[in-house]
């Protein structure tokens, strides 16, 4: 079996791979993120997963590399994370009884062969008041997340719906990544749990 390399230091990615029963070696690349000018959402997480995938494969011409980059977009605009509390609160209001879209770009990449695609998720939250905004952020959550919250920690709370993958929302579309591993033979073990 081939062995896979995951081109992300987030530990949300590691985690849904593990939970997967997918076997991996992180090995986060450093690479240019600016956007490019005239660039959609979904235009730039597909590049930048492209390009941190053929990085890392440079490194390790011989394995399967995965990389993925994710983005907020709240009326077609861009929300990274939070510079501090006040970028943070004007995401958050901006949230509010409103929707807005998780967007992933997703690559996975050996010598030779390359499957490069996109999932986009639907979040719509409830209404979020300025006290719970700033007792979010005094939690320490929110601070190096996209979009400013954790679905899967005390936002989840906040949300009233998710149209799509769950799982992308928290870091990583886990159907269509593992489907995409499967034809580079990279496969869950037989259970679907991991190794104890």
């Amino acid at each position: 079996m081939s062995r896979l390399i995951l081109a992300s230091a987030s530990p949300r990615r590691a985690e849904l791979l593990r939970m997967a029963g997918i076997d991996f070696e992180p090995h986060p690349v450093s690479i240019d993120e600016s956007p490019c000018s005239g660039e959609t959402g979904v235009e730039l997480v597909v590049r930048l997963a492209q390009s941190k995938a053929e990085a890392c494969l440079q490194k390790h011409p011989e394995a399967v590399v995965l990389a993925a980059d994710t983005v907020v977009l709240c009326r077609g605009e861009p929300r990274g994370k939070p510079r501090d509390y006040e970028d943070y609160a004007a995401m958050m209001e901006a949230f509010s009884d409103a929707s807005h879209d998780v967007v992933s770009g997703v690559c996975v990449a050996s010598e030779g062969q390359q499957k490069v695609f996109h999932c986009v998720t639907t979040v719509v939250f409830g209404r979020l008041s300025s006290a719970w905004i700033k007792a979010y952020w005094e939690s320490g959550e929110p601070k190096d997340k996209a979009g400013g919250y954790a679905a899967q920690g005390q936002a989840g709370s906040r949300i009233r719906e998710i149209r799509g993958s769950y799982t992308n929302v928290v870091g990583l579309p886990l159907y269509e990544t593992c489907s995409a591993l499967s034809e580079f033979g990279i496969m869950a073990n037989p259970e679907g749990f991991p190794a104890q």
